[in-house]
């Protein structure tokens, strides 16, 4: 696995759902892995803030990955 998620790599494979300067939302639409499993995700959550709290609701596994400044949050359909 890289050592860090590149989004701007993958961006014409996932949808752009919401973005509001430390937290963006993709939809994955063409089978992105993710960083931490490698399967591909249905959503993936990258935020820098220090704390986060998002609802799951309705989504399979979720996978965490910690990096230098951010953390990326893949959710996986169940």
């Amino acid at each position: 696995m890289p050592d860090r998620f590149d989004q701007h790599a993958v961006r014409h494979r996932m949808k752009l759902l919401r973005e509001n300067g430390d937290v963006t939302l993709y939809e994955n639409r063409d089978g992105v892995r993710c960083p931490a499993c490698g399967d591909p995700f249905s959503r993936v959550l990258l935020t820098e803030r220090r704390a986060h709290s998002f609802d799951p609701s309705g989504t399979g596994r979720v996978c965490v990955t910690r990096e230098d400044e951010r953390l990326v949050v893949c959710a996986h359909d169940s």
